[in-house]
């Protein structure tokens, strides 16, 4: 388990995400083919060519899903009970096949429950593509809201 616990999250940290992944042709199509989306802006590259982007890209809920699978190792892998939202989802640049993707999340807000035995945390996510010799390009940014474990007495991490 390397999540954080409600207690470890501060707010107005950021958390840079170590794990990265390259985008496939076979990653897209197999996205579409699960969620049934035959939108021919994703899969048919002649339909795709005649568009302003000029080739194929890759579906948005792809990309949304990938960039928080990215930062679950740093955040909740293990302490989550939940998601309970995301909200304010932009795709301000397209992805492409063979894009590969990075991710980083920012604390926004953190209370704990009515009850106090668990915690809400809020996190900005934003997913960049990786560009050699620029700034990475955004392509993805939302707000993920989670209900979070606290630490336990017993367990010994006090």
């Amino acid at each position: 388990m390397t999540g954080l616990y409600y207690e470890e999250f501060e707010v107005g940290e950021t958390i840079e995400h170590a794990k990265r992944r390259t985008i496939s042709e076979a990653d897209n199509q197999r996205f579409c083919d699960m969620t049934m989306n035959q939108q021919p802006l994703h899969l048919d590259a002649d339909f795709a060519g005649e568009t302003q982007f000029g080739e194929r890209i890759v579906n948005g809920l792809y990309t949304m899903s990938l960039a928080v699978g990215l930062t679950i190792p740093e955040t909740t892998d293990g302490t989550i009970v939940a998601n309970l939202s995301y909200d304010d989802v932009e795709h301000p640049n397209p992805v492409f096949h063979g894009d590969t993707i990075r991710a980083r999340s920012t604390v926004t807000d953190k209370r704990e429950t009515s009850d106090g035995e668990r915690g809400v945390v809020t996190m900005r996510v934003e997913a960049f593509k990786v560009v050699d010799g620029d700034d990475d390009v955004l392509v993805c940014e939302l707000e993920r809201t989670v209900l979070s474990e606290k630490r336990r007495a017993d367990d010994g991490s006090e």
